[in-house]
């Protein structure tokens, strides 16, 4: 046995595989919660974004005597934009619903009075005869919760 040597170090092929499949399992593990996570931080953002318009548009309206504001836009045009800086954007994707339209986005949709969303659209949804502010989206969220529903929970 000259030539062969029973203190070898190193780890053998069998080993290196295992390795490789646990860290393969890990990652197929963690993956799809990283993912979960990310979206529950929009949603968070969302909700947030969501707190400052109607904050914003409270305090008009208190300011106004009265009067909801006609618009959310925070152009310099117009009186609101004393209140709100900037339109914080709908931040969910709609992940959690396959194959469904993402609900992204800081587009303004005017309603009138008691219309809610009704399906799948984009942005905010603002009702100006109540000062109302919606996620213009019916989709759900982590939750199973109607992302129209924010801010009445």
């Amino acid at each position: 046995m000259a030539g062969w040597q029973r203190n070898n170090h190193g780890f053998t092929m069998i080993e290196l595989m295992i390795v490789v499949a646990i860290i393969g399992i890990l990652a197929a593990i963690a993956l799809p919660r990283f993912a979960q996570m990310l979206e529950k931080s929009r949603e968070g953002q969302t909700k947030g974004n969501l707190n400052s318009i109607h904050s914003a548009a409270s305090i008009y309206y208190g300011d106004q005597k009265g009067v909801w504001p006609s618009t959310l836009s925070t152009s310099a045009a117009y009186a609101f934009s004393r209140y709100l800086d900037s339109l914080g954007p709908v931040k969910v994707t709609g992940s959690f619903v396959l194959g469904a339209n993402s609900p992204a986005g800081d587009m303004v949709s005017m309603t009138t009075q008691t219309s809610v969303p009704t399906g799948s659209g984009k942005g905010w949804l603002y009702d100006s005869t109540g000062g109302v502010v919606y996620v213009n989206s019916t989709l759900t969220d982590s939750k199973a919760l109607p992302y129209s529903f924010y801010g009445f929970e």
